[in-house]
């Protein structure tokens, strides 16, 4: 055998003529053996946060309680005066 020939295909080796159908804007066809194409990541825009994991939901809170100010400082208290009065009265119903 000649090692510049292209190989034989083995007549017992199961076939794969599946191809998915082609769009207006390709120009080759695709196999169901052929890989995709990577998708390209976008450059960083200027200004926006580094690419990572997401921010989790304490971090997020805490960022929106600095945004905020004075009403996250009211609501918290108004919280903590609630559940002070909540045990409280449970205290003194249950006695």
């Amino acid at each position: 055998m000649d090692p510049t020939s292209p190989p034989t295909p083995d007549p017992t080796a199961p076939q794969n003529t599946q191809t998915r159908t082609n769009s207006a804007n390709d120009t080759q066809p695709n196999s169901v053996d052929s890989p995709s194409p990577e998708p390209v990541a976008a450059p960083p825009t200027p200004g926006a946060p580094p690419p990572g994991p997401p921010p989790t939901y304490t971090k997020l809170a805490m960022r929106n309680m600095v945004k905020k100010g004075r009403q996250s400082l009211v609501h918290f208290f108004l919280t903590a005066l609630g559940l002070l009065g909540a045990m409280v009265g449970l205290a003194y119903l249950t006695r």
